[in-house]
């Protein structure tokens, strides 16, 4: 085959990519190294669009044991010994084309991230993203994706304790399916991607390798169109009973002290994991494709380096230990294949039957190395202009606001995810404390350690969208505030960034300004971001998805007495609006949805204001005068009142009169920097001189009541209502002929 600019683009590489190739190996490459700089310098792998803006974003400080970026995962310092490893990442294309398969392994693949550094995946939790529920492509994606989801974190047994999901119609034909894992290991035991030590042993374990996955990277690092099905076979398949294995055995060969570095074969397989091993070692490995285990016959080499193919690890182990480490694996009834040695001169030589098939300089593939980087031009997009021009007064005041409440109640974007999450195993391991007492955030028992970790993924896309920079300091906000109301402090942040197509100057403008608006955030909570994933590309014909930059973030219980409960507990409680009242409608799902305004700015928020709510209801709960609290999102205040007293069914209470704030934009706005919370009347004056001394706006709303739902001197009937109109939204969707 002959080699040329032509080839190199059928692979998704640039004619200046092609060139720089050939000037990198001062030759031109066969087809087998092309494939695996294909692979490695795609987006998926090489960042190569987003890494000098990555760089702008807090990487360091706090309570971080290693660099970001520098592991599979982020390893934060809990205390006592102890580390939290955390990661999210996108399977959003392979979840476009076979949904069940494409969430399944994005699930299995980040729990490998975690485990692959000595952690014990903990919790999982997930952020996903379709179009119209009512469309039936919607409802099989939906149904596929949930199935996919459940079943492999059920049978690999990590349970699934928190997510958020969103409907929109730009999600149409590229839902986002983002995966988050949670681990915890002594801070002391981590295993490093490294390869390094001249002839020490190289290892391929676990599955073996099929035709499944080939070419992910680049398939993730395309848009999707008509043809994007014919790429089936670049979604893997996964099997979590095999990944189960490979869990405990990889915790086992890690006790004997033989493991040198070990690192997944995520995307890109196993090019990927011995490039970025060798480079970070500055080293090379000498490979025999022919000795990894496969499970499909004549595989070609380019085939092998390709393969995404799940459950396999590749490790590096001391010379002379061969032995401890092979036994580990027989014993889990997993292979373990010695196939190659680690050399000096920074080469990656991959060969067949003794014939060399391709040599790589391992630094010229890897990101941080020799792969591209880019900066692309970006300008406003020009439906700023729309969104800028919306005036509040153009739209009138709710009259009826009872019925406006049911409205928003049933809305899937608020109704409850009963549908979903009773799919996912939430218990298994014992560790959840969200099943029974609902919290903002949910709160896990790190078992062992003390301690107990408060997890979110938060991320309002049409914020995002609405202003790039506002709404990315919002889905930080919003997560830190999710965090601080469960009781917990936040630590650090996991990034998620899902865009469109990033030669597309209006996008990379979201993508830019999402990130600016991001940095800053983080470094006003002081929560580095300790690494995460780009999915650029999630763009169809009809154009892009909302810019979707999903935070995860994770904060610590020092003591889980102080965790907080977003549950209404008894009758009589005193219930108080804590953060400034604005007059505002912007972005709200009764603008959108309800008025049927899809363009608005982003709703109200003031960093300095968000700041000074938060610290206040940390020293509120530290000095126990909450019985509960409640951030206000999606739906606003009478949302935030109604989820409060759906857990334990209780009614409420409440009346407000603002005759210079709409009926609308109190009850129903989503201005940022607010919190519902309910205390016991003997601590009321406790509470309220804490707000004065803080200087933080408190407002009294009403009460508890046993059953019933009153607000402004109207009866709006039994709470029971309310709850089963929210409780079986989005079930009315899914109905048997879907699934």
């Amino acid at each position: 085959m002959e080699i040329n600019a032509q080839t190199a683009a059928q692979l998704r590489l640039t004619e200046e990519e092609f060139k720089s190739i050939c000037s990198k190996l001062n030759r031109t490459p066969n087809f087998t190294e092309l494939c695996a700089f294909s692979g490695m310098w795609s987006e998926h792998c090489s960042y190569k669009n987003s890494i000098q803006w990555l760089k702008t974003l807090p990487r360091s400080g706090g309570r971080m044991l290693v660099a970001a970026g520098e592991e599979n995962a982020g390893l934060m310092d809990i205390g006592n010994g102890y580390g939290v490893v955390f990661k999210i990442e996108s399977h959003n294309h392979p979840s476009a084309i076979e949904p069940f398969q494409g969430a399944a392994t994005g699930v299995g693949g980040i729990q490998r991230d975690i485990f692959t550094m000595g952690a014990r995946p903990i919790a999982s939790l997930n952020s996903l993203r379709f179009g119209n529920p009512a469309d039936k492509k919607t409802q099989r994606l939906l149904s596929g994706v949930v199935h996919g989801i459940g079943h492999y974190g059920n049978c690999f047994g990590v349970p699934t304790v928190g997510g958020e999901i969103y409907f929109d119609s730009c999600y149409h034909t590229n839902p986002l399916v983002n995966a988050m894992s949670v681990g915890i290991m002594q801070a002391n035991k981590m295993v490093s991607a490294i390869a390094k030590g001249t002839g020490n042993p190289v290892f391929f374990v676990g599955s073996a390798t099929g035709k499944d996955g080939i070419g992910g990277a680049s398939f993730a690092s395309a848009d999707i169109t008509a043809d994007s099905v014919e790429e089936l076979p670049a979604v893997q398949v996964g099997d979590p009973f095999q990944e189960k294995k490979l869990l405990e055995a990889c915790l086992e060969v890690i006790e004997t002290g033989a493991v040198v570095g070990m690192q997944d074969m995520g995307a890109a397989g196993i090019i990927c994991s011995t490039a970025e091993m060798s480079a970070k070692g500055e080293v090379g490995m000498h490979i025999d494709l022919d000795k990894v285990p496969t499970r499909q016959k004549n595989m070609k080499a380019w085939e092998l380096l390709l393969s995404e193919s799940q459950e396999r690890m590749l490790l590096v182990a001391h010379k002379g230990r061969e032995k401890e480490v092979i036994d580990v694996f027989e014993k889990w009834d997993l292979s373990c294949n010695e196939i190659g040695y680690v050399t000096d001169d920074g080469l990656l030589n991959f060969y067949m039957h003794g014939q060399l098939e391709a040599s790589i300089p391992a630094y010229e593939l890897v990101l941080g190395g020799g792969a591209p980087q880019y900066k692309r031009e970006y300008k406003e997009p020009a439906y700023l202009q729309k969104v800028n021009s919306f005036r509040m007064e153009t739209v009138a005041d709710v009259t009826d606001l009872a019925t406006a409440a049911h409205a928003l109640n049933k809305l899937p974007n608020i109704a409850s995810k009963r549908w979903i999450y009773t799919q996912y195993d939430s218990m298994v391991g014992a560790a959840n404390a969200s099943t029974n007492i609902p919290s903002d955030a949910s709160v896990v028992l790190a078992k062992g350690t003390g301690k107990s970790l408060a997890i979110t993924v938060d991320c309002n896309s049409r914020y995002v969208h609405a202003n790039p920079y506002t709404g990315a300091m919002i889905a930080v906000a919003e997560a830190a505030r999710n965090i601080v109301c469960s009781g917990g402090e936040p630590i650090g942040v996991t990034n998620c960034l899902n865009f469109g197509n990033p030669y597309d100057p209006e996008v990379y403008y979201q993508f830019v300004e999402a990130i600016r608006g991001m940095g800053d955030a983080c470094r006003a909570f002081q929560t580095p971001v300790t690494g995460g994933n780009v999915s650029f590309y999630n763009q169809n014909p009809d154009g892009p998805v909302f810019p979707t930059p999903t935070i995860g973030m994770v904060g610590v219980l020092d003591d889980f007495a102080t965790r907080l409960s977003l549950a209404f507990q008894q009758s009589g409680d005193l219930i108080y609006l804590v953060g400034k009242v604005v007059d505002d409608i912007a972005c709200s799902e009764y603008l959108y949805q309800l008025k049927g305004v899809p363009y608005s700015p982003a709703p109200y928020f003031n960093m300095e204001e968000e700041l000074a709510v938060q610290q206040f209801i940390t020293q509120a709960n530290q000095k126990k005068l909450l019985v509960s609290a409640h951030d206000i999102s999606e739906g606003g205040v009478i949302i935030a009142l109604l989820e409060s007293a759906y857990p334990s069914n209780f009614g409420f209470t409440v009346a407000a009169e603002h005759s210079a704030i709409r009926k609308d934009a109190f009850w129903m706005g989503e201005a940022q920097g607010r919190v519902v919370v309910s205390i016991q009347p003997q601590w009321q004056d406790s509470f309220l001189q804490l707000a004065k001394e803080a200087a933080i706006p408190v407002m009294a709303l009403g009460s508890v009541a046993e059953k019933n739902v009153q607000v402004n001197g109207e009866n709006w009937g039994s709470i029971e209502t309310f709850r089963n109109e929210y409780d079986t939204a989005i079930e009315s969707f899914m109905n048997a002929s879907t699934l």
